[in-house]
């Protein structure tokens, strides 16, 4: 298993058990040791990716853009070891504690916004993002990640979660996971895709880069 985590993303013993942490102020009732706080892969689709030692990428002072931020749980993390990130929630009620989250946090710029419409956020989000984080709970989440291609740097990546409930709750998830990646193969290469299931259920989680 690869273990590249990003400068600034340690293992550490919290209670005696070894977890991800990252330094920053506790935003969702994660333990904490001194200025360092858990990880909790549970409750992150990229936290999970690290968990099961996908390659990110991620190399720690990156610009992020984070698409379906919700409450700020993973989000939070990220601004904790990336550079400017880019955070957007469409969900008014998760919005305000994102930014809630954002408040001991500079380099975390919050924006309510929907995922589906990059247009209406492309005059803030800067060109050339080091990584998109995805996790939108929509149908047509391969058409997100292509509508915000735009943003990304010719070598960067796309570390996306894929919901399979949330774009066909009748279908088989392998089928689904399947018809997205086919769609995504429009404009992304697949580098490394791996189910998530030890953490999410029904969750597939992909890296790939732009063509």
């Amino acid at each position: 298993m690869s273990d590249q985590l990003p400068a600034g993303v340690e293992r550490r013993a919290f209670d005696g058990v070894e977890r991800l942490a990252t330094r920053g102020d506790p935003v969702y009732g994660e333990p904490t040791d001194g200025e360092w706080r858990a990880w909790d892969p549970t409750r992150s689709k990229l936290g999970a990716m690290f968990e099961l030692g996908m390659e990110t990428g991620l190399e720690g002072d990156d610009t992020v853009l984070y698409l379906g931020a919700a409450s700020g749980t993973t989000v939070s993390h990220v601004a904790d070891f990336a550079g400017p990130t880019y955070a957007v929630e469409f969900a008014p009620r998760p919005a305000r504690d994102l930014l809630s989250a954002a408040q001991s946090r500079p380099r975390l710029f919050s924006l309510l916004a929907d995922a589906r419409k990059p247009e209406t956020y492309a005059h803030v989000v800067e060109a050339d993002v080091d990584a998109i984080v995805q996790d939108v709970a929509t149908r047509g989440q391969a058409r997100v990640a292509l509508e915000n291609r735009r943003f990304l740097a010719d070598d960067g990546r796309l570390l996306l979660a894929v919901k399979a409930r949330s774009e066909d709750v009748t279908s088989d998830p392998d089928d689904v996971f399947a018809d997205v990646e086919t769609e995504l193969e429009a404009g992304y290469e697949i580098l490394e895709r791996r189910r998530l299931d030890e953490y999410h259920t029904d969750h597939l989680g992909v890296v790939a880069r732009p063509k």
